[in-house]
């Protein structure tokens, strides 16, 4: 399983992206200091990092530079609240390979860990990433399509990515503060009932008998087998 450095100090982003990570298929370590976090990112152990700038002890910049002195290919990826153009440029000129600045939504984050840890591997193309199915529903992240059928459903951004979310995770009761970090980004309303809104959209749009409600818990994509069966 590939694994991630998380440096971070911030317990509640910290703990957003390693679940998120996890949603994905990745394995994660976190370090909430800066000493701590070079000390990971030199072991070998890491195929990306993903770097706050605000830490404790040092600059993020100090950890990016000494990490480069080091390692010139080892991925790292930027996360911070300065968002100056200023902050920007230095970051990507100090090696860092990718900048997201907070507040961000965690479908933007994976996509570019998963491009960066591409780019890494270039010499050993990944395969193009598979369409997602239940039944009927064919869902292309790449081409960012959807088909029940031969007929293509059109999807606003939130509600693909809402969707995507339920087709990775089949069967599998996701709750409403899950759907909501993971589509919606950490820092959005929870006391929002926009999940209900969205989910009420696709089921309006992919069908409502994929999709359950669990009581007190969240909703659930139906598996495949009871939907068809």
């Amino acid at each position: 399983m590939t694994q991630i450095l998380i440096i971070e100090d911030e317990p509640r982003i910290t703990d957003f992206i390693s679940k998120g990570l996890a949603m994905e298929g990745f394995e994660s370590t976190s370090a909430a200091s800066g000493a701590e976090g070079l000390g990971l990112a030199l072991s070998g152990r890491f195929a990306l990092v993903i770097l706050d700038l605000g830490l404790p002890d040092m600059d993020g910049f100090q950890v990016l530079r000494k990490i480069r002195a080091v390692d010139e290919q080892l991925p790292v990826i930027i996360l911070t609240a300065r968002t100056s153009s200023t902050d920007t440029v230095a970051g990507l000129t100090s090696g860092a390979d990718d900048y997201v600045p907070k507040p961000f939504r965690f479908p933007e984050l994976v996509a570019r860990v998963r491009l960066r840890l591409r780019s890494a591997a270039a010499q050993e193309p990944e395969p193009e990433e598979e369409a997602l199915r239940h039944g009927d529903l064919v869902l292309d992240p790449v081409r960012h399509l959807v088909t029940i059928g031969d007929r293509v459903v059109d999807l606003s951004a939130r509600e693909f990515d809402l969707a995507e979310m339920f087709l990775r995770n089949p069967g599998q009761a996701l709750t409403r503060d899950q759907l909501l970090a993971n589509v919606w980004g950490y820092d959005f309303d929870a006391a929002s009932n926009v999940v209900d809104v969205y989910v009420r959209y696709l089921r309006n749009k992919l069908g409502a008998s994929r999709f359950e409600t669990v009581r007190g818990v969240g909703y659930r994509l139906v598996e495949e087998r009871r939907y068809l069966g």
